[in-house]
């Protein structure tokens, strides 16, 4: 069959001419107020973070809602153009929309795969053209080939965001659904603190390690949500202690009318090294009796930018709210403030009773604008002084993806703020929601410098755990500025390393300077500190003794070495020092004490430390497994199957 071309020409002649030409002024104001609407939604009106490929944050936000969107299973093409406009154009597989018959593409321009002598042409490129032409642009007769997709492990290896000329060429992403491509595009743009493994220390050059208590549990969650979503953790957002701290142990209860916490010590052989020993410091807080516990203050300080505009951010973070109100007394007291582009009090200070007073206020809340960290921080404090009482309890509950890009959003100014408020007597807890923008250090940073804790929410159980079955830890503190400080003896130990709490270390002399703050210790809540260390004479001795040391003499003493707890009382200026010695015979570990030992092991591996020599996998799993004792909620169980997902994802 055959087709008279002219036919064609006159059928295409008729569309020039019945299309109206654009209007050239019409067009850049539709396009100036896209922009404008499209900054508010995504939260980029102000300059955010930049991610690693230098794009603007709320472009790369706008491509993962797109995606999820308009997009199915496949491989996807998107072309972008950076033009005043900021147009994105997301093409089907293997199709086009544009193309200028008469483009000649030339050696170094950006080509599809297989796509030899044919370019894509922008929206930008073709909308340009039918302005200055008054033509309507080409359609293409033929479909494009389907683009190359890239293995899983290619895809894992090199992210989106490592293409540097993403923004300025078509690119095809080899990803099975939206959800993947959303993942991989925004996991560039999180932010950790940034600490190495605490290296082996020589007990004749640095007998004493001192650190801060840490009852965080945040750097779990993340790592169990990088797991299930099928990709390792980055290194740098596994903290060993707060994966150990996430579970509860049943160590032994501090006696009625005594400290309001009791160490336990026990030592065991190394699982990874039966020359060295692991040194278990346990301490578990008192748990007052409920029924005692003063009124609570509650300021609900809600970040409603745009980035929390997804399924795992506000409308989780508005559930998790739900289930924790269910828990609260008629005489507590709830505010809420939200902050985007500005902040403001959405909520004033209601008593709890009143349910559906305070539910309207949390479901009548939408995400959009920018992050005005600092305004909604000044807000939520200013509100808890209006409700605090004496002997009554306040706290700022900040919830948040961590992304502050208005105001005080470098780290170490929002130390200073915190911890001017925190004398206050308003402490600060924060809960992170979603991937993608978490900015884990900053919220490290408000917490610990809020006399808080610090959590990371990905699942309604994990809102269930942290809100409900931990609500009066997580509360109500019994110790603030707890401080450990271990002083090894060198007659009987040769080296020794912390495992974890490397952003928690202290200086020696901190240790005494009540000025120096420290975490605080909730009601019910157990710290667990271990460390690995070398006796004298164990051939595992990675140093050289000193030609000129003088020999270590302890006379007749066992000791391993002496621990000091230091603490004041809550709302008390003045410290209080806690002292024992460390002796080989205080006690065998016994299944607690095992189980912590195999998480230990469980972020050594996540880290890729080199310590645990041969150990691996199977051995974690197995300690673990032998030692998951008492586990009603099934937390113990979970841990043994992250492993097993973790061992799967690092043999890929």
């Amino acid at each position: 069959m055959t087709t008279d071309r002219d036919e064609f020409d006159d059928l295409r002649a008729a569309m020039t001419a019945a299309t109206p030409r654009p209007d050239a002024g019409k067009r850049a104001e539709n396009l100036r107020l896209a922009q404008e609407n499209f900054d508010v939604l995504q939260g980029s009106r102000n300059a955010a973070r930049p991610n690693p490929a230098t794009a603007p944050k709320g472009l790369w936000q706008g491509v993962g809602e797109m995606l999820k969107a308009f997009t199915t299973k496949g491989g996807l093409t998107i072309t972008t153009a950076i033009v005043a406009c900021g147009v994105l154009v997301l093409t089907p597989q293997g199709r086009s929309v544009w193309q200028d018959p008469e483009f000649t593409v030339t050696e170094g321009d950006p080509v599809l795969p297989g796509q030899a002598g044919r370019q894509e042409t922008t929206v930008a490129d073709a909308a340009e053209e039918a302005a200055s032409t008054g033509t309507a642009p080409t359609l293409m007769s033929e479909p494009l080939p389907a683009p190359v997709v890239a293995a899983p492990e290619a895809r894992m290896a090199q992210p989106l965001a490592e293409s540097p000329s993403l923004f300025s060429e078509t690119a095809t992403l080899g990803y099975n659904s939206a959800d993947e491509i959303e993942f991989a595009i925004q996991e560039t743009t999180e932010a950790y603190p940034s600490a190495d493994p605490n290296p082996l220390k020589v007990v004749v050059e640095e007998p004493v390690s001192t650190f801060s208590i840490d009852v965080d549990t945040a750097a779990y969650s993340v790592i169990r949500n990088s797991l299930n979503r099928g990709t390792l953790p980055p290194a740098e957002a596994v903290r060993v202690e707060e994966m150990v701290n996430y579970f509860p142990y049943d160590y032994p209860a501090p006696d009625a009318d005594a400290a309001p916490f009791r160490p336990t010590i026990s030592l065991m052989q190394t699982p990874w090294n039966p020359d060295t020993q692991l040194l278990h410091i346990a301490i578990q807080g008192e748990m007052p009796t409920v029924d005692d516990r003063p009124p609570l203050n509650l300021v609900f300080l809600i970040d409603t930018s745009g980035s929390m505009n997804d399924a795992a951010k506000l409308p989780l973070l508005k559930q998790s709210f739900r289930l924790m109100l269910g828990n609260l007394r008629p005489e507590d007291q709830v505010a809420i403030v939200e902050y985007a582009g500005s902040a403001g009090l959405v909520l004033a200070p209601t008593p709890a009773g009143e349910r559906t007073a305070i539910l309207a206020a949390l479901d009548g809340l939408g995400a959009g604008g920018s992050t005005n960290g600092q305004g909604g921080l000044e807000q939520a404090y200013a509100v808890a002084a209006t409700m605090a009482e004496e002997g009554e309890v306040s706290r700022v509950i900040l919830a948040t993806d961590g992304d502050f890009n208005v105001g005080l959003s470098d780290p170490s100014a929002l130390e200073d703020f915190i911890a001017d408020k925190r004398d206050t007597g308003t402490y600060l807890s924060v809960l992170g929601f979603g991937r993608g923008n978490l900015d884990d250090a900053t919220m490290q940073a408000l917490a610990q410098n809020g006399n808080g804790t610090a959590a990371y929410i990905d699942t309604l159980n994990e809102a269930q755990k942290v809100l409900v079955d931990q609500l009066t830890g997580a509360l109500f503190p019994i110790a603030g500025d707890v401080k450990v400080q271990v002083e090894f003896n060198p007659a009987t130990v040769a080296e020794y390393r912390l495992i974890g709490y490397e952003t928690r270390a202290l200086n020696r002399e901190d240790f005494n300077n009540d000025r120096v703050d420290a975490g605080e210790l909730g009601a019910g809540h157990s710290v667990t500190a271990i460390y690995e260390i070398t006796p004298v004479g164990s051939p595992a001795r990675m140093t050289d003794p000193l030609r000129y040391q003088p020999a270590a003499d302890a006379g007749d003493s066992p000791e391993i070495g002496f621990l000091k707890l230091r603490w004041k009382e809550p709302g008390e200026d003045v410290s209080q020092l806690m002292e024992t010695p460390i002796l080989p015979d205080m006690g065998s570990a016994g299944t607690e004490a095992q189980f912590a030992a195999a998480i230990a092991g469980f972020g050594q591996l996540l880290r890729g430390d080199t310590a645990l020599g041969d150990w691996g996998w199977a051995e974690a799993i197995a300690l673990a497994n032998a030692n998951r004792g008492a586990d009603p909620y099934g937390y113990r169980t979970e841990a043994v199957q992250l492993m097993r997902l973790a061992e799967s994802l690092s043999a890929r």
